[in-house]
């Protein structure tokens, strides 16, 4: 079993062992709630000796010279023990270590793991030493075994293994938006070790580690974040072993993706790490196609026992063919080929993305940690061409064209403290902290003249002669925001029994943005008002645990969300707050072999932010600037997850998700929303089921197979429908912009072989070949991708 620690156990063997004689040495490790746990290396000092734990955590040396030894068990993460033993000729010692965690603090919420999801130790974003056992919410992550096995190309290949996060749309094939409990986890919910990202790009896979879902609530942590969960990327880091492996990866539509990771120490304080790749393809959609380079060098500095600087970076150059796939006509999606291109030939997107981040972990002592951590971010994206395909119903289509261009900059710091401590019999887990970050962000405006490109039909593209030229553009505007965020945090884990523990945590968040807008036409500077968003936001959680197998929940949090707009005094709308409410159970049975977690939820945003129905002098307003806080929404639901290793060889994950978010008050007003109306790209159902087997021994070792199977079931696309009021006669009637689509599974299919240093795999995935879509409003309307072959050759030194 793949562990987050490496753990060394060394014999000491006493300088008057008898060599002639011999006896044998047994043992057992135990996680500290008794789980074995299997595949610990395990060597003498000289390398004489050397096993490996089995499935029951058991461990063998046979044939061991007679004496009296010592016995030193120490890896990272783990607390040091020493054990004697005395080994008598022709007899057998025993001996059993229980294992005890040593709290290294990271940029991270650190989880222990055990040999169970539940019970071990990984890092959870920016955060606290907690299991998640602990922890009053769900959590799912994905580590880099599922990523290598499913052959993930996308972050969204990743993401199809932890139900209710679904990919909502993916506009101009720029990004995918992904959505979590009816949220979209769009810019401020998604993370790169810890810190804020900007989503506009195709993440790269090749350097994850894993990826972690936080789902529900995460205000207390980072402030401005929607309530739906959030999702964090973590890359892999340097290591003090030396190794490394180089893979190619090929598969249907040109695709070819050669990579290289080398990782290993320059002395006895520094350790370094390389990941690179390159990646040329071209589509199954005509004309489009891909090439794009990744780079992300690391450096690791154990400075002292005490004090551990980690510096990384990453470099993504991505060049893409933007394609707004097939449109709709009404509230259908076109009947086009799914192959069919429908953008001018020379339309072109660029985007880079560069991030530099530093970690300082410092140990005062073993119970107090402190950590420092800051990031930079530089993001630039361009696309130009035809887009947003709304043809008449004959399929005649004007070709609009658009140009896009963003620039952003985003500084981040975070400095947190985290201890144990008791008062009188009552442990506490302190986790207090401050952060900052700075955003400054350009948005560019661009005109053609005129702007429809041409005319053609998307049913017969040889009906007119589509142009092929570039037409020239100017650019028109430039808006400069900078946005500014403080919050203060401490969070407290209050053990009142061994049984009974609660979760209770205070935030203060302080968030300021202003837009100044350059007209380049008139050359006249506006400024905007400052935007100022002050907030609290509280969690608290019980938690029961009536075995050490068992845990029950139940916690409450909120969080806010900035709007835009002005209320009808003209000043600034304040911030939605969203309450959150969430129950659920945790359990691992058949020793760990699995793990399940069941979780059900309300979010309600009780004063969503809407178009006001009157202005100030009681006149109907027709102004969508003007808002008000009068709507509301509820999202509530139960998601399911399972997590088991039967045997082994053998990983099997599941989930399941039910989702209901609808609008549960509106004003009523010309142009609102109606009560009672799901949101448009919510989901009510979603599922997943995947397995991998490698064979462990016999003939067919080093062979393995795996499917994969996700759901996503029936949704909205388009818009939600808005309420129509004739100003002159009243009648009411519904503005119909709903565009209803059907749900869809699709199953991978994936084999392969590993020989010694070698491994071979292949998926084929969408075995059936199911068409489907993503629908980002009704103007990008994106097939899913058809049956297609991949296979990964590597080589690991």
């Amino acid at each position: 079993m793949k562990e987050s620690f490496k753990i060394i156990v060394l014999l000491f063997i006493s300088l008057f062992a008898n060599a002639q004689e011999t006896g044998n040495i047994e043992g057992r490790i135990l996680s500290s709630d008794g789980v074995p746990i299997k595949g610990i290396s395990i060597r003498q000092a000289k390398a004489s000796y050397s096993n490996k734990t089995n499935q029951n955590g058991e461990f063998r040396f046979p044939n061991f010279p007679t004496g009296n030894h010592v016995i030193v068990i120490e890896g990272n993460g783990m607390k040091k023990q020493t054990k004697e033993v005395k080994v008598s000729p022709s007899q057998t010692t025993k001996v059993e270590f229980k294992l005890e965690e040593e709290i290294l603090a990271l940029n991270e919420i650190v989880i222990v793991i055990k040999g169970t999801p539940n019970k071990k130790r990984e890092s959870v974003l920016s955060g606290i030493n907690l299991k998640p056992m602990d922890i009053p919410q769900s959590i799912q992550i994905i580590g880099s075994a599922t990523i290598e096995q499913q052959q993930s190309i996308r972050l969204s290949d990743v993401v199809k293994n932890v139900n209710g996060v679904y990919v909502g749309s993916a506009r101009g094939g720029a990004q995918e938006t992904f959505w979590s409990r009816g949220y979209d986890m769009s810019a401020n919910n998604m993370f790169k070790n810890g810190f804020r990202i900007n989503n506009g790009a195709m993440p790269e896979v090749a350097s994850l580690e894993k990826v972690e879902v936080l789902k529900g609530s995460a205000a207390l942590l980072f402030g401005n974040v929607t309530p739906g969960g959030i999702l964090n990327m973590v890359t892999k880091k340097p290591s003090f072993n030396k190794g490394g492996e180089v893979a190619m990866q090929m598969g249907s539509y040109s695709f070819y993706k050669p990579s290289i990771d080398f990782y290993g120490p320059l002395n006895d304080v520094i350790a370094y790490r390389f990941i690179g790749s390159y990646e040329n393809s071209e589509s199954f959609r005509d004309v489009v196609k891909k090439e794009r380079y990744y780079i992300n060098p690391s450096v690791l500095f154990k400075v002292s026992d005490k004090t551990e600087i980690v510096l990384q970076g990453d470099y993504l150059h991505d060049d893409w063919t933007p394609d707004f796939g097939t449109g709709s006509i009404g509230k259908e999606i076109a009947a086009v080929p799914r192959n069919t291109y429908l953008g001018a030939s020379w339309s072109n997107g660029k985007t880079s993305q560069a991030t530099v981040s530093g970690i300082v972990k410092y140990s005062i002592n073993n119970n107090w940690k402190l950590n420092f951590n800051t990031s930079f971010q530089n993001y630039d994206r361009t696309n130009e061409g035809t887009e947003r395909i709304q043809p008449l119903l004959n399929g005649d289509w004007n070709r609009p064209l658009g140009k896009n261009k963003t620039l952003e900059q985003r500084g981040s710091e975070q400095i947190n403290i985290q201890g144990t401590f008791l008062t009188g019999k009552v442990k506490h887990q302190l986790f207090s902290g401050i952060d900052a970050e700075n955003i400054f962000s350009k948005n560019y405006t661009f005109t053609f003249n005129p702007i429809t490109y041409d005319q053609i039909n998307i049913f017969d593209l040889d009906k007119y002669i589509p142009r092929t030229d570039i037409p020239l553009v100017k650019n028109t505007k430039i808006v400069s925001t900078t946005t500014n965020r403080f919050g203060v945090y401490a969070q407290d884990l209050i053990s009142v029994t061994e049984k009974i523990k609660i979760l209770a945590g205070l935030r203060w968040s302080w968030q300021e943005a202003q837009a100044i807008t350059n007209d380049l036409l008139t050359i006249k500077t506006t400024e905007g008002p400052k935007l100022l968003d002050v907030a609290f936001t509280p969690k608290i959680g019980v938690v029961y645990q009536p075995t050490k197998n068992s845990s029950l929940f139940a916690s409450y949090a909120n969080s806010f969300t900035p709007n835009s707009g002005l209320t009808i005094y003209n000043t600034p709308i304040e911030a939605s707050i969203i309450d959150q409410y969430e129950v659920g159970v945790k359990n691992d049975f058949l020793k760990g072999k699995l793990s399940t977690n069941i979780t059900l939820y309300q979010i309600v945003n009780s004063n969503l932010s809407q178009t006001a129905e009157f202005n100030l002098d009681g006149t109907i307003n027709t102004n969508s600037n003007i808002k008000t806080l009068s709507g509301e929404t509820t999202s509530k639901g139960i998601e399911i997850d399972i997590n088991a290793k039967p045997i082994e060889g053998l990983c099997i994950l599941a989930g399941y998700s039910y989702n209901d978010m609808r609008y549960t008050k509106t004003t009523g007003s010309n142009g609102s929303f109606i009560e009672g109306d799901r949101l448009a790209r919510t989901p009510a159902n979603t599922a997943n089921l995947s397995f991998f087997y490698t064979m462990p021994v016999g003939l067919l070792k080093g062979f393995s197979i795996g499917s994969a199977a996700n759901y996503i079931g029936n949704r909205v696309g388009g818009w939600n429908n808005q309420l129509v009021i004739n100003s002159t006669t009243g009648a009411v009637s519904i503005r119909d912009r709903e565009i209803p689509i059907d749900g869809y599974t699709t199953i991978d299919f994936s084999a392969g072989y590993n020989w010694k240093q070698f491994s071979i795999l292949c998926k084929l995935s969408n075995i059936a070949n199911v068409l489907n879509y993503t629908v980002h409003e009704n103007y990008s309307v994106n097939p899913i991708a058809p049956r297609q072959l991949t296979t990964s050759i590597k080589y690991k030194f």
